[in-house]
């Protein structure tokens, strides 16, 4: 598995990510960084991810600065063509942003940053992301944000409820998020975007393996494909 991790000025979750897709890779070899100044993406990526943090100080909107960097123009172009695309927190933020999944990401309901574990229902195995947990699974992620209030409107609502793209939702809401959504596929199933973070339980020595299942999935779906 030939992952790229994208970096915006803000970025934290970036190193994370490169050693979560590295252990599922079955060489330990984390991802290839790439910076938002790039106008183009290493050959031969199998799969991007958006990390988690805050890219551009979170100004003007969450996200809305990184979905117009030079290297979105690419990571468009991959997810237009099938390529596979997970954004995490800042990265589900920059997916809306950048038109890749529809609704948006507002301000936490209580208006109050929220880091802390909660509890999320796997919706739906049936996506390269999710295809390693069973759905109506309970999974413990780590979720940290202050702008994961997910909103759309009701077509978006619907076509989401009936084409089976819920990926997760939390079973107690921390943020207001519209049917308690946590995360949520593109059209074609290829594209992934989800406020927890999967890759801070990803491993026994973080205190936890919930989020391991992901990251092993994506290889498997990539090895078989």
């Amino acid at each position: 598995m030939r992952a790229a991790v994208i970096q915006f000025p803000g970025s934290n979750c970036d190193r994370d990510l490169a050693v979560a897709f590295g252990k599922a890779s079955g060489a330990n070899k984390p991802a290839q960084m790439v910076w938002h100044k790039e106008t183009g993406l290493p050959s031969g990526i199998d799969v991007i991810a958006i990390p988690g943090g805050f890219s551009f100080g979170d100004y003007l909107r969450c996200g809305a600065i990184a979905a117009r960097s030079p290297i979105m123009r690419a990571v468009v172009d991959f997810a237009n063509q099938g390529g596979y695309v997970l954004g995490i927190c800042n990265g589900f933020q920059v997916l809306t942003e950048s038109g890749l999944l529809p609704g948006a990401l507002m301000r936490n309901a209580s208006m109050k940053y929220i880091c802390k574990d909660t509890e999320l229902v796997v919706k739906t195995s049936d996506s390269a992301f999710t295809s390693g947990y069973d759905t109506g699974a309970h999974l413990t992620i780590p979720i940290a944000h202050h702008d994961g209030n997910y909103q759309a409107d009701a077509d978006t609502r619907k076509a989401l409820h009936e084409e089976d793209r819920i990926a997760f939702t939390y079973v107690e809401n921390p943020n207001g998020s519209l049917d308690d959504i946590a995360g949520i596929l593109s059209q074609n199933r290829r594209v992934l975007g989800m406020m927890p973070h999967p890759e801070r339980l990803n491993d026994p020595e973080l205190g936890g393996t919930d989020g391991a299942g992901m990251f092993g999935a994506i290889a498997d779906a990539l090895v078989s494909a």
